[in-house]
């Protein structure tokens, strides 16, 4: 059915814009990691881990949204780093659960602390309103179209 209305340009859908700051927004946090040694993906486990009990992967799998195989690619990572412990689960050989080392949990804050800069560099000039405005309608469209998993790339 052929209309006479143009199509609509990039730049006239809210998905642009929000794609473009998250692009902006991530790039710049991967660089502070970076500077760390770490990724983003190993910061989000680091985080999802910091404070917690011992995890089996396959609860931190689901916690973060990705594949077991996923997970345990990102484990090896952190644990060649020493960042993260893996310790045989005593009740079932075949199992096991992770942890921070001494040196994940006291490198957790450090991360912490570049995440708040970040956000800082590219929100601070938004009014505490705004902010809030965004984030509350950006949580509703979360819960009404059921998004699970934490931006992990």
């Amino acid at each position: 059915m052929p209309t006479d209305k143009a199509p609509a340009g990039l730049q006239d859908h809210l998905g642009y814009w929000l794609r473009l700051v998250s692009n902006h927004v991530s790039a710049a946090f991967a660089r502070r990691l970076d500077g760390q040694g770490v990724t983003v993906a190993e910061w989000v486990m680091l985080r999802e881990l910091h404070g917690a009990d011992p995890l089996p992967p396959s609860r931190l799998a689901d916690r973060m949204g990705m594949t077991r195989g996923a997970i345990s690619k990102l484990a090896d990572r952190l644990l060649e780093k020493g960042l993260l412990a893996r310790t045989a689960d005593p009740d079932d050989g075949r199992a096991h659960t992770l942890s921070l080392t001494d040196a994940g949990r006291a490198l957790v804050p450090t991360l912490a602390r570049l995440a708040d800069q970040n956000e800082a560099e590219f929100f601070a000039i938004l009014t505490a309103e705004e902010k809030a405005a965004m984030e509350a309608a950006l949580r509703r469209v979360v819960a009404h179209r059921g998004l699970t998993g934490m931006p992990v790339t």
